[in-house]
């Protein structure tokens, strides 16, 4: 049993295994040590451009030949061709059923829905919302995104429920299952799509096929923690009763397990939305197309319309499936809902049980009759308002008075003072006699030592170092062979830069959010005004976050790491506040006791105590600030987010683009697995 233990986690029986050291693993520090010591007294560079494997070609071909027989190979008549005319036929009949309704039953269904779940409230502004998407003649873009999400989530719960019921029925299979879904979910979003443009071209197709993909895992992991959680006297009594083990599944242990189903069905239905969005750069149509093709004119008051609008959707679904999931937990006539508008009455159920009668009829008979188009005379567009903003934010914000203070100088800053020295650090290296009177303030040594930057050898050295210390000998030398395919793909200098403008965002990132989650801990006054707040910004589909930022910022690398910031907020807000709750009271009493002042026990007492949790919020905000990075691509951003655009965008980038996407998985499990390690390493042993 102590083996067992000791093998499975650092805080085992016996000695520790941080004490430990094998052969293995001193030979390993030895080995990443040399690389590090070789790579700088060699000052090599980067990684040399002779070594690229060359996949790129071979890609490019076997696009061109599956283009070229699309339509006399067996692989597409026989199960691409028809699997494409299939999910294609249910998108447009979906499409068309949602068409067929009168325009009126949306706002009052979604307001009945969102009253129904939410509160009166939450039904007022859903109704509003839906109509607002109407009066901006988005009406029927709105239905081809609703259309290929609806179908997208179908898919998604037929496969991810029996997924997560196998995966409850059998460990082993879960064992192998689980990696899969840390890889999915590390992968960032825009990756997804290359394979599949290169295997169905452009179009809602392989849109769909991603975005099912993508918004997958949730729902999988969430049926599996659900049904491990049925209580077990539940169980027991089924079985007392007769019932054989399908039974008690289907009677039993899934209605027990529906408030943890339902939670993943939110999820992978919030995933969808953001994915369909993303894959506008496909050809999928709808509002992302809007908000694509305005960004590229630089009209910053239209994609503003179709962006809103995008917003307004999630949001309506997000609260819709939150609404459905909590209400079996919140009852029916006594406690209250979540925006504190009390319980459903009575009175309430009857009324909209009526009107959803009567719109129901009236649905019927407009939809005979045809009234599905939205009226011309509601419609109303505020574009050109958000472009008279922007135009005088552009004039006014960008150095406000020739004072050295707005948008422009902050620009600059990070980019001259962050952005560009970490970029050239870990890649080309920091011209230091040239660089800033700070410079100088370093040993002599040390700027000879970082003159040419950081070595490619003593990159991956270091990189074998961290996840020795991180987790053991399998992660420091995973990072170190990932690392070498990261440069064996002829991505070195181009991950670099992801990696700088990563780096960079998650700092400021926790600069700001630390400080809040904090104060939100103390104060449950504070956590109530974060809540809404935060609750917006992580609804948000993060393509939509760029439309903002480029209106002050313009195009470049600033807005994508300004919009990683504000999409990766609420993670670390949450999980700091959530760090900082779970410190047992008493830690704070006895630390009081002995006269320890506030800051004092912050410091000494609750950080040190939450460290396991601020990790895992360090490892979300690494995982959201990379995903947001890449899609800044499409806005100037560089790095690996650029070529992969460009493969999007192109086809005779296809080959480029994959290298790109391989090496985006490669550095998000690299930073996934180093920080989920460290955050294991904090975590105190179980009690014995």
């Amino acid at each position: 049993m102590s083996q067992t233990l000791e093998a499975g986690s650092p805080a085992g029986s016996g000695a520790p295994a941080a004490r430990r050291r094998s052969p293995v693993a001193v030979g390993l520090a030895a080995a990443a040590v040399a690389l590090v010591i070789v790579g700088f007294a060699a000052s090599v560079g980067a990684f040399p451009e002779s070594w690229n494997l060359g996949l790129a070609d071979p890609i490019d071909r076997t696009r061109r030949w599956l283009i070229n027989n699309q339509t006399s190979h067996w692989l597409y008549t026989v199960l691409l061709n028809p699997l494409t005319d299939l999910a294609d036929a249910g998108i447009r009949q979906l499409e068309s059923i949602l068409r067929w309704f009168p325009w009126y039953v949306y706002p009052v269904f979604c307001g009945l829905g969102l009253w129904r779940v939410r509160g009166r409230l939450a039904g007022v502004l859903g109704a509003a919302g839906v109509l607002l998407i109407g009066m901006t003649d988005l009406w029927q873009q709105g239905f081809a995104t609703l259309a290929l999400m609806g179908v997208a989530v179908f898919l998604s719960l037929l496969a991810g429920i029996p997924l997560g019921i196998a995966a409850w029925r059998n460990d082993r299979f879960a064992g192998v299952l689980r990696p899969t879904l840390d890889a999915m979910q590390t992968m960032p979003g825009f990756v997804y799509l290359i394979p599949f443009v290169l295997l169905f071209g452009i179009g809602r197709v392989p849109a769909l096929i991603a975005t099912v993909i993508f918004a997958l895992p949730p729902v999988v992991r969430l049926t599996d923690v659900g049904l491990r959680n049925v209580p077990g006297a539940m169980v027991e009594a089924s079985e007392m009763f007769g019932a054989t083990d399908r039974q008690t599944l289907r009677l039993v242990r899934i209605p027990a397990a529906r408030p943890a189903i339902l939670a993943g069905t939110n999820q992978t239905t919030m995933l969808a939305m953001s994915m369909v969005v993303i894959a506008a750069f496909i050809g999928s149509g709808g509002l992302g197309q809007d908000v694509l093709r305005a960004m590229r004119d630089i009209d910053v008051g239209e994609a503003s319309e179709a962006g809103i609008a995008i917003v307004i959707m999630a949001i309506i679904l997000d609260r819709f499936t939150r609404g459905v999931a909590t209400l079996g937990e919140r009852g029916r006539g006594q406690g209250s809902n979540a925006h504190g508008d009390g319980a459903l009455r009575a009175a309430d159920t009857g009324l909209i049980r009526w009107v959803a009668a009567a719109t129901g009829v009236v649905a019927l008979v407009g939809g005979i009759v045809g009234h599905n188009q939205f009226p011309g005379w509601l419609q109303w567009h505020y574009a050109p308002y958000v472009n008279d903003i922007t135009a005088w934010a552009r004039d006014n914000l960008y150095d406000i008075g020739s004072s050295g203070i707005g948008t422009g100088p902050l620009s600059d800053f990070i980019t001259v003072y962050m952005v560009t020295p970490l970029r050239e650090l870990l890649s080309s290296g920091i011209p230091w006699p040239s660089a800033t009177a700070s410079s100088s303030a370093l040993p002599r040594w040390l700027r000879e030592l970082l003159s040419s930057g950081i070595p490619w050898p003593a990159m991956i050295g270091l990189g074998v170092l961290g996840g020795l210390l991180a987790r053991g000998v399998t992660l420091g030398l995973g990072i170190g062979v990932a690392l070498f395919l990261i440069g064996w793909l002829g991505m070195w200098e181009l991950s670099m830069d992801t990696l700088a403008q990563t780096l960079v965002a998650v700092a400021v990132t926790l600069a700001i959010a630390v400080p809040l989650g904090i104060q939100a801990s103390h104060s449950d006054r504070f956590q109530r005004l974060m809540d809404p707040v935060l609750d917006f910004l992580q609804t948000i589909p993060s393509f939509v976050l760029l439309v903002p930022v480029i209106t002050l910022f313009h195009v470049g690398r600033i807005p994508g790491i300004i919009a990683s910031v504000v999409y990766a907020l609420p993670a670390a807000v949450h999980y700091t506040d959530l760090g900082l709750r779970r410190v047992p009271a008493e830690v704070h009493e006895a630390a009081t006791s002995f006269g320890a002042t506030r800051w004092q026990r912050l410091r000494r007492v609750e950080l040190p105590l939450a460290a396991p949790e601020l990790m895992v919020a360090v490892n979300q905000v690494i995982m959201l600030v990379l995903a947001m990075v890449v899609i800044a691509g499409l806005v100037g951003g560089g790095g690996l987010g650029l070529e992969t655009v460009n493969a999007l965008r192109r086809s005779d980038a296809v080959g480029r683009g994959f290298e790109a996407g391989i090496a985006i998985v490669l550095l998000a499990g690299i930073l996934d697995r180093l920080t989920r390690g460290v955050a294991d390493r904090l975590r105190p042993p179980p009690a014995a």
